[in-house]
């Protein structure tokens, strides 16, 4: 769970990791100012401080290094905001060991799936982003933004995959990832997962308007043009 600045959402996301599932929970504090990482110790995390925020991409890459240093044979990302539900670690993890697979990627857009206080506009970002997906990877993905997803520590050994490139640091990581598993003939499926929105619209993204959307974006040309790999 990569968090920056989250007093009064890590420490309720990590408490309802379900503990019967996963064997470790790591937070990654990405530079956080407030009491995020004592909230996410004192519900039994491991946490790794950053010194100061080295994005979103950097926080994630940390907790995947983590995961991999460790030899876990399976590593989850949850958004570190309690965005996410922890128990939908239960269905991913069924549907990746049932079908085979090597990645599976949540969507709030599949049938089960559920989408909490969201708003006209996030969907319709979130929609079109995931058409392009599909029309540029030509892979059935329907929810290609969302940050939930689990995996086999295999999928980090890709040697098409460089997550230590600067131009990953902020949100270009996370398509990254799912691009490059795609295209490398990793065995990929999607689960229905929750996604809820807080009440309070500001707490819902840490996102910059126009530069952080361009930031999700730009992975789905820059890897389809192969200008950058």
């Amino acid at each position: 769970m990569p968090c920056w600045n989250e007093e009064g959402k890590a420490g309720e996301g990590v408490k309802a990791v379900p503990g019967d599932l996963v064997d470790t929970t790591c937070v990654v504090d990405n530079g956080s100012k407030d009491n995020t990482a004592v909230e996410a110790r004192e519900q039994g995390a491991i946490v790794i401080r950053h010194p100061y925020n080295l994005g979103a991409g950097g926080g994630i890459r940390t907790g995947l290094e983590y995961g991999r240093l460790n030899g876990f044979d399976l590593l989850a990302v949850l958004a570190g905001d309690n965005q996410d539900d922890p128990n939908d670690l239960f269905g991913a993890v069924d549907k990746l060991l049932d079908d085979e697979l090597d990645y599976v990627q949540g969507s709030r857009w599949l049938k089960e799936g559920k989408r909490e206080n969201m708003t006209v506009s996030r969907t319709i970002l979130t929609w079109v982003y995931s058409l392009l997906f599909r029309i540029l990877f030509r892979t059935r993905i329907t929810d290609a933004t969302n940050g939930f997803r689990v995996f086999k520590k295999e999928v980090l050994g890709n040697p098409k995959l460089n997550l230590w490139q600067d131009w990953l640091l902020q949100y270009e990581l996370e398509p990254y990832l799912l691009i490059q598993t795609c295209r490398s003939g990793f065995k990929v499926g999607e689960v229905p997962v929750t996604k809820r929105y807080h009440d309070d619209m500001n707490d819902n993204t840490k996102m910059v308007p126009f530069k952080s959307w361009w930031s999700i974006l730009r992975p789905l040309f820059l890897l389809s043009l192969r200008i950058k790999s």
